[in-house]
């Protein structure tokens, strides 16, 4: 059985870091990129906390992701397993593992669902067929019959620029997005919407630094070198997705540019199990982890604690401060 001591060791950090990382010390002040690292390290090596070594495999709850309306068709490889390691930051009982759901696909009885997005009538029937427990995410759901949380981009989106222009007095502010919609789903338009309502009652918003394109790395490069071959690179770049955000820094580093001396970056961060190549940036959360903690929560108190009347939680995204603005 692994201990902290092997995912110490395997990190290269103090057995007392890797402790207070796994016991979610807030104060410890680490990296995110190490933070991130001892919690892979420790699903990789199956580290088990002392709390849960001596459960029955009967107390596992197998949750179940509903995410195919926020979730683009083509990223179906997204890692879902990548969560448990959001859990084993939380203060539970309970083993849980995730499982992704499919629209088309029913699964024998979950445990508790996550679901994410607007449904159907018809969906919401076949996931009532699945689970009893279930949390809307940013649903438009008005009935009270069960647990929501709404997601206040706005605000997220606000504090951003707070930070952007007040705080380190940026001048001009651009974006690098892209807009997908098909099979009912569509991504990227509500952060490029609210991020020119926030810059216009600024009186900052300039269209020359917009560009729009695809949700891919492709489009991302092929805007990178549209705004350096312009010569009117604004002092910040907001990048609209993790993917626009590896295409276009890939150009940005091929011109040497520096960031964030040459130019700032932000990265919009879609769904927690999109692994970034760039950690320690500047980011803003559109599902920050503390969506996931209070859905698991949500859901252990409807199944474990009998709780029957339902709630609505309202949460922000949260703006990550790194080294790229």
């Amino acid at each position: 059985m692994a201990t902290i001591k092997d995912i110490a060791k395997k990190v290269n950090v103090s057995i007392s870091t890797v402790s207070r990382v796994l016991n979610r010390d807030e104060t410890l002040s680490v990296s995110s990129q190490v933070r991130e690292q001892i919690l892979l390290t420790a699903k990789e090596l199956k580290y088990i906390p002392p709390k849960m070594r001596h459960a029955s495999q009967s107390e596992e709850l197998i949750i179940g992701v509903a995410d195919w309306h926020i979730v683009r068709k083509d990223r179906h490889n997204i890692d879902i397993a990548q969560l448990d390691n959001i859990v084993t930051m939380m203060s539970v009982q309970e083993q849980v593992r995730f499982v992704r759901m499919s629209r088309d696909e029913k699964r024998e009885q979950l445990d508790g669902i996550i679901a994410f997005g607007n449904f159907t009538d018809e969906e919401i029937k076949t996931l009532r067929m699945q689970s009893n427990h279930i949390v809307f995410i940013n649903s438009r759901q008005d009935s009270y019959e069960f647990d929501t949380i709404v997601m206040d981009y706005d605000n997220g989106i606000n504090s951003m620029i707070d930070y952007l222009v007040d705080y380190k007095d940026y001048r001009s502010i651009g974006y690098l997005g892209g807009i997908y919609n098909a099979d009912g789903v569509t991504i990227g338009t509500t952060r490029l919407t609210s991020l020119k309502e926030v810059l216009t009652k600024r009186d900052m918003y300039c269209d020359k630094y917009f560009y729009i394109g695809e949700m891919s790395s492709e489009s991302g490069r092929e805007m990178a070198l549209k705004i350096i071959e312009s010569g009117d690179i604004p002092e910040v770049l907001i990048l609209g997705s993790d993917e626009i955000a590896e295409g276009a820094l890939e150009v940005i580093k091929e011109h040497r540019l520096r960031i964030p001396k040459d130019v700032a970056v932000v990265i919009y961060k879609d769904i927690d199990t999109v692994k970034t190549k760039y950690p320690t940036y500047t980011r803003l959360d559109m599902l920050p982890r503390v969506v996931w903690t209070t859905s698991v929560n949500m859901l252990i108190e409807q199944i474990k604690e009998k709780r029957e009347d339902s709630m609505k939680v309202f949460l922000s995204t949260k703006l990550q401060l790194g080294d790229s603005a």
